[in-house]
């Protein structure tokens, strides 16, 4: 069934209240049951784990991923399972609210893998966890009550598309009043791709086996499956002496070259597309088989351990990244951020129009559905005071600079609401960068002054975006207002409850330090004197978002100076570049094949990561380009269901894999 929508005419010429009027009585469901108890529960809980598998492909890659689409089959095939064991089915409208409370949860983990994890990195502090948890909620509410004013505007009048909420209304639609049999093929496909990358990440987990063999069937020795790929080529080498296994003197293993089978990474790849995939692959290629053995034989790069000249020299790709290369990916990736944002002036100039311009007084016909006014007036004031004192007593930001931030939040949150509402992309980490360069100005001493005012923009304007996002496919299926607002809060919980605990587990569990205090002795920490960046970021867990802003506090800290004139040339070149690619992005309309963003992530995230991710854009972009024939079963499959398989693949890895860590933590006997 068609969604009823205005015509561009109608939309330009109608005032609010009439479309306000319009909307009552054509889309609107009435009492339909919406943000129910069981609606309510499941969005919590699929909420909770769907922002565990965002927290491990983000600390692998730095990118959140949306989980509105996937949450919203997963509800509608369940539900249709427990309707054969007489349940109610559940309506469309409860699965649009399910899905609000699910996709707030899964952006709850952005903060952790990018502000919060880079200010313990640098300044060696563990932040405790109930003042995490404080302050992911606090910001996330401040962003859904920034939001609701503008909802107003951007989609009751000006309609405007929110390209990702409008395909996930598209979906609903298409599942509750058109061919549910797609709903049930793209399910299937999601599950099966889940199992098999499950099954995969089940036999690679040595804590698993070990656990498995070990201490339940008894056995002395135990044996998982190796994830390295290179293993048979090393076999070769070692038969075929011409095989190169390095550069420049450098083994490969050294430079972290060494493939690793992660079904996770594949599944990121299928969804990122071809031109990311593409970009990665040149910057890891780029940087650890040209640039990074150039400075090393050059002595740019020194051994973090041995010598070159007796071949006992250790450099690993963390070291590699954290003591050179870092820096002209961050270069890159901030200055294509930046230029992209402001090669837009319409998207920046509208955020603005019509903000001070004469308002026509109508009556409000939507007042008994939306969300009251007066809550934003009232809850935005004291959501700031709390923030600025929690930004005080929890990090030392001075109190003038908290507030003073504010005004410039206020003013990127417009800029990143406006940009998704017209591209479905929200540009926080470019906003983020404007107020880290900005207060970092104002205060160079303390790296919290610019990382955490940054992590204020950056999570408000993620929320306000996300919340806006949610609420059109509402709007497009009929559907309450302020019901999708509470659903948005109570995922902000879900997510906050769930993946905090899980990020100390991770990313602070010291392994090797003993135990004290019981197996909850992870949410406390490692011991004192730990070093923190070495812990966090691993040949597992690259933490790319956090290096990116780490590098920014770094820069501002130390300045230009403190950097070696090597890595400075290579950042204003890698700076140019991006501008130059940014700008020929521009010129051919966004069909230039690659990204500059994507190339300087490349040099950040692990080569294993990169070329599973590569391999997951090529094979999903092949078989699209070989499935041409609609209707067809490979169509169906390969770009109808792509979504969905990528979902399964990455829920499915990540999953299994987060519970071999917890397996390893709370099972194994030492």
């Amino acid at each position: 069934m068609a969604i009823p929508q205005l015509t561009d005419e109608q939309v330009r010429t109608w005032s609010r209240e009439q479309k306000d009027g319009w909307w009552l009585a054509t889309v609107f469901r009435g009492n339909m049951p919406q943000l129910t108890i069981r609606s309510a529960i499941t969005g919590f809980l699929l909420g909770g784990i769907l922002s565990a598998t965002n927290l491990y492909v983000g600390a692998k890659t730095g990118w959140t991923l949306g989980v509105g689409i996937t949450s919203v089959i997963l509800a509608f095939v369940m539900f249709r399972l427990f309707t054969l064991l007489g349940a109610k089915d559940f309506t469309i409208l409860e699965n649009n609210a399910m899905q609000s409370i699910a996709t707030s949860a899964g952006y709850m983990t952005a903060p952790l893998i990018a502000s919060l994890a880079a200010y313990m990195m640098v300044t060696n502090k563990v932040i405790p966890w109930h003042q995490m948890i404080l302050w992911n909620v606090v910001l996330s509410l401040l962003g859904v009550l920034v939001a609701f004013p503008l909802k107003r505007r951007y989609i009751n009048d000006e309609q405007q598309p929110f390209p990702e909420g409008r395909a996930c209304g598209v979906v609903l639609d298409t599942l509750y009043n058109g061919d549910r049999a797609t709903g049930f093929f793209q399910a299937t496909a999601l599950s099966i791709a889940a199992l098999i990358a499950g099954g995969v990440q089940f036999a690679i987990g040595e804590a698993y086996q070990k656990y498995l063999q070990c201490q339940v069937l008894g056995r002395g020795a135990y044996w998982y499956m190796s994830d390295k790929l290179d293993t048979w080529y090393y076999s070769l080498a070692a038969q075929y002496q011409w095989l190169p296994t390095k550069i420049a003197g450098v083994p490969f293993k050294q430079l972290g070259l060494s493939p690793l089978l992660e079904l996770s990474m594949i599944g990121a790849g299928g969804l990122a597309g071809a031109r990311v995939g593409n970009s990665l692959m040149i910057g890891m290629l780029l940087n650890f088989t040209i640039v990074a053995p150039w400075m090393i034989s050059m002595g740019e790069i020194t051994p973090r351990s041995g010598s070159m000249a007796d071949g006992t020299a250790v450099f690993g790709r963390a070291y590699l990244v954290n003591s050179w290369c870092l820096w002209w990916g961050v270069a890159m990736m901030v200055a294509a951020s930046l230029v992209s944002l402001l090669a837009k002036p319409m998207v920046i100039i509208s955020a603005f129009t019509g903000l001070f311009g004469k308002r026509e007084k109508a009556r409000d016909v939507l007042a008994h559905i939306e969300l009251p006014m007066w809550i934003s007036f009232v809850g935005v004031p004291i959501l700031v005071v709390v923030s600025v004192w929690m930004g005080h007593e929890f990090f030392g930001v001075k109190w003038w600079h908290g507030l003073l931030s504010i005004p410039l939040i206020c003013l990127l949150t417009l800029i990143a609401v406006n940009s998704t509402a017209l591209t479905g992309t929200t540009p926080g980490g470019a906003l983020s960068k404007i107020t880290q360069f900005t207060f970092g100005a104002l205060d160079r001493a303390n790296p919290a002054t610019n990382l955490m005012t940054a992590g204020m923009t950056s999570e408000v304007a993620l929320n306000a975006s996300n919340l806006l996002m949610d609420i059109k496919p509402g709007y497009m299926l009929g559907g309450k207002p302020r019901h999708q607002a509470i659903g948005h809060c109570i995922g902000i919980l879900s997510g906050a409850i769930a993946s905090t605990p899980l990020f100390f587990l991770m990313f602070l569990y010291d392994k090797n330090a003993p135990a004290t205090g019981g197996a909850w002795a992870f949410m406390q920490g490692p011991p004192p004197g730990t070093n923190l960046q070495e812990l966090m970021v691993s040949e597992k867990f690259s933490m790319p978002g956090a290096m990116q802003w780490k590098g920014v506090s770094d820069l501002i800290a130390g300045g230009a100076s403190a950097l070696k004139h090597s890595a400075l040339i290579a950042m204003i070149v890698a700076a140019v570049a991006a501008v130059v690619i940014e700008v020929l992005k521009i010129i051919t309309r966004n069909r230039l094949p690659i990204s500059a963003l994507a190339i300087g992530l490349g040099v950040v995230i692990p080569p294993d990561s990169t070329f599973m991710m590569w391999l997951g854009a090529i094979l999903f972009a092949a078989a699209g380009s070989w499935a041409k024939t609609p209707g067809s079963f490979s169509r169906k499959l390969w770009v109808d269901s792509k979504e969905p398989i990528c979902a399964g693949l990455i829920a499915g890895a990540a999953l299994v894999g987060i519970g071999d860590q917890i397996v390893g933590i709370f099972l194994l006997k030492n």
